[in-house]
């Protein structure tokens, strides 16, 4: 009777390993296998907002119902629109949307995911994790002042060449590289492609591939695709990228990634060429990536920063974003600021 019994558990606990190496992806080489498309969209924000305080989780009940009311708001901004409407008044209305509310994005280009990120079965308010506050430490004095130098670059639209008052005639519409990385299309807003690896407001899709010496993550927005090399080094420090310099190692089945050598505008604003990210991936379970990061700029925050979240596999195609070669509106900006400070200087002769 024991031995039949010695003979039932262990053809349990075989069947158990068998299943569980089946669920687990590796490689050829023995690494854990991450190649896949994976849908980073979700509702969960990168801060949390003030009122949780240092509570990181809601309740089922509650993110269930955030997902409820984004469904139900996707659904009211997809409705028909009366097609004899008027047109929006000259330089907009001044209400919140693109350019003044003149029109931009509706519902059908936007896509932030329709759930709440949970890790270990528990929903987050946050991205951030560290500070516990669930947001990015403070600013150093330095970088207050280099966000009010880039936010005073810009012109309120109201449909004049109103930078001409300035004094030096200069104006944020003078060439393409006074214009926004994103307005020219060099990386994509909100770190999606980072590093750190954000979510954005549409095209979360990221496709991982990797071999046993390199490992690329092609990001779906703009066209950023991030190259690690396993087991590398840095280049020398006069060596810059847009996307800073990626190197890679293994820790147990968790592939560490850690970035440095940015140029002076990392996608994470507003840090510095100095900034260090150490990046963290590993398999939560056979259809999901758990990501994690950390972010380190003492001439830009006061303390360093931390979070995590999920990243879910899909069976979606991650299709190309044409940005830079479509990118008709960046010349149209120019063109348009041209012609208002044509009209300017006529009604002032």
């Amino acid at each position: 009777m024991k031995l039949a019994l010695t003979f039932a558990l262990a053809a349990v606990a075989t069947a158990a390993l068998a299943t569980a190496e089946s669920d687990e992806k590796r490689t050829p080489w023995g690494t854990p296998d991450f190649t896949g498309t994976y849908d980073t969209a979700t509702l969960t924000p990168v801060q949390r907002p003030n009122y949780y305080g240092t509570n990181l989780y809601i309740s089922k009940e509650e993110a269930e119902k955030r997902a409820k009311d984004q469904a139900a708001g996707i659904a009211a901004g997809s409705s028909n629109k009366d097609p004899k409407r008027e047109a929006p008044p000259q330089g907009g209305d001044g209400s919140p949307g693109a350019a003044g509310n003149v029109g931009g994005y509706n519902t059908f280009w936007i896509d932030m995911g329709d759930t709440v990120n949970a890790v270990d079965g528990k929903f987050r308010t946050s991205i951030i994790t560290y500070p516990e506050n669930g947001r990015r430490p403070g600013l150093t004095p330095e970088a207050q002042q280099r966000i009010r130098a880039f936010y005073g670059s810009f012109a309120r639209n109201d449909g004049t060449a109103s930078w001409l008052n300035r004094g030096d005639g200069s104006g944020p519409y003078d060439n393409p590289e006074r214009l926004t990385l994103a307005d020219r299309c060099l990386q994509g807003f909100s770190s999606t492609g980072g590093p750190p690896m954000m979510p954005a407001l549409y095209n979360n899709h990221k496709r991982i591939v990797h071999g046993p010496d390199t490992v690329v993550i092609l990001v779906e927005m703009v066209h950023d695709a991030r190259v690690i090399r396993i087991g590398g080094e840095h280049p020398p420090d006069d060596v810059r990228y847009w996307m800073g310099d990626s190197i890679g190692w293994w820790e147990d089945d968790t592939l560490v990634v850690e970035t440095t050598n940015f140029n002076d505008t990392p996608a994470q604003m507003p840090a510095t060429r100095n900034l260090k990210v150490t990046e963290r991936f590993e398999r939560q379970d056979a259809d999901n990536l758990h990501y994690s990061f950390t972010v380190e700029d003492p001439a830009t925050w006061q303390d360093k920063w931390s979070g995590d979240y999920v990243w879910p596999e899909s069976d979606e195609n991650i299709y190309e974003y044409a940005c830079h070669e479509g990118n008709y509106a960046m010349g149209n900006i120019l063109r348009g600021a041209r012609r208002l400070e044509r009209e300017a200087l006529a009604a002032s002769e």
